[in-house]
């Protein structure tokens, strides 16, 4: 089966707040939102050229509130040193909070950032290596 777009949906406490912060973190932009739709109103954020985006939503009839774990994180491979310096940056002038990863292995080759809902998002100065030449059975997780 291929997937040919994911979208990662979260609910946060300020769809303004969610989308201020990732937009200048990450580089993201608007493609798309909603209003009321079945009480439900949202943000989605991405590049245009990209295959997944992050929706925000909120509910004013039934908030939820975010409960993530510390391990409940979205990962971003940088593998170009210069372009995963700046996004470090972008970041925390964004105003995401910089801390250590509960894993260590997140650690070694990137940073973890921490939104004022709780979310966690890894910065990681690597590639993600492609399944290609009959690698479909190997892990391309490098940590063992």
């Amino acid at each position: 089966m291929l997937f040919l777009t994911l979208r990662v949906a979260r609910p946060v406490t300020s769809l303004v707040q969610s989308s201020t912060l990732y937009c200048r973190g990450l580089g993201l932009e608007q493609l798309g939102a909603f209003t009321d739709h079945d009480g439900f109103s949202g943000i989605m954020l991405g590049q245009r050229d990209l295959p997944w985006h992050l929706e925000f939503t909120q509910c004013d009839a039934h908030p939820l509130r975010p409960t993530p774990t510390q391990e409940d994180m979205l990962v971003l491979y940088l593998p170009n040193e210069e372009a995963w310096l700046t996004t470090c940056e972008n970041m925390l002038a964004a105003g995401f909070c910089r801390l250590p990863a509960v894993n260590p292995y997140w650690d070694r080759n990137g940073q973890t950032f921490c939104d004022h809902d709780g979310y966690r998002t890894v910065i990681q100065r690597q590639s993600w290596p492609s399944l290609t030449d009959g690698q479909k059975n190997h892990s391309a997780d490098t940590r063992r």
